[in-house]
């Protein structure tokens, strides 16, 4: 290229950045793809400075923000990657108790419908609390309700996803605690659109043993979820999950879906350069 070219040429992606205030992304290997939650941010950061600040540093889904912030993610670029909580119902108070079925089905058919029209790809959905019920009734009860709804979620091409949480530290008598009663579920549901949310931190306290729980029953996991173990910080050698060798693992399977940090930064360490230093991790 002749300078004279070359010079026009460098100043135009310049002054575009500089007209909309989107720094051009780090380039990532990009075989996981990335996302993020609110809480990876210091708390007094703004939405759109942790917008920027994501899209700057190579990521591409936000999880668990609601529709009037959805035209923010776009502008930089980001994808709404998860449906908040609410549709479907909460973490106590969900899918197994049948009580609930009337209400909840009309309000993640109308999630559904919405993310469809917006092009957020999944829907976050929650077994609920045992509150004394058997866990075989509560995954019929769950199958039940679940195969009322999949057919408009295989149509709208929008996933809905239930989320693998522990009972032993953060959510006393949640009932879908292990792998194997998640995926019993899926199993007997039978849909491309109906699938878990496994969250690494969350299974690595109830069931461990990560990398062959997700190696043998990946047809049924489509988003996973972030965090350090003990306490759901850092990701990094402060703790005892080796994500380096999780992320090849989930890479290696031909995994499209978001990855998505969901920790809460260690107190006194600077949240960007923790996300920063999470991403490096993940990015195999």
């Amino acid at each position: 290229m002749r300078r004279r070219d070359f010079l026009p040429a460098l100043a135009a992606p310049l002054a575009l950045g500089q007209n909309t205030g989107i720094v051009p992304p780090v380039q990532k290997k990009g075989r996981i793809k990335q996302g993020i939650t609110r809480g990876v941010f210091a708390r007094e950061m703004s939405m759109e400075d942790c917008c920027r600040e994501a899209a700057r540093l190579g990521i591409k889904g936000f999880d668990l923000i609601g529709p009037a912030d959805w035209p923010l993610l776009k502008k930089y670029g980001l994808v709404p990657s998860m449906y908040p909580p609410g549709p479907g119902g909460s973490i106590p108070d969900a899918l197994n108790r049948t009580e609930n079925h009337a209400k909840l089905e009309a309000s993640l058919r109308a999630a559904i419908d919405e993310s469809a029209a917006a092009g957020v790809p999944n829907v976050i959905t929650f077994s609920g609390n045992r509150h004394g019920m058997d866990d075989r009734v509560g995954a019929d009860n769950c199958v039940a309700f679940l195969n009322k709804v999949k057919a408009q979620a295989e149509d709208k091409g929008v996933t809905i996803c239930m989320e693998y949480l522990n009972s032993k530290v953060n959510h006393k008598d949640y009932m879908f605690d292990h792998i194997a009663w998640g995926v019993d579920v899926m199993k007997r549901v039978n849909s491309p659109r109906v699938k878990i949310l496994f969250d690494i931190y969350h299974a690595q306290i109830m069931d461990g043993d990560i990398v062959r729980n997700i190696r043998d029953n990946f047809q049924h996991i489509a988003h996973f979820h972030t965090g350090g173990n003990p306490g759901r910080h850092d990701i990094d050698d402060t703790q005892e999950l080796n994500y380096r060798f999780i992320m090849q693992a989930i890479a290696d399977l031909g995994f499209t879906g978001f990855v998505s940090h969901e920790y809460s930064p260690t107190q006194g360490h600077d949240p960007i350069a923790t996300l920063n230093k999470a991403i490096e991790i993940c990015d195999v």
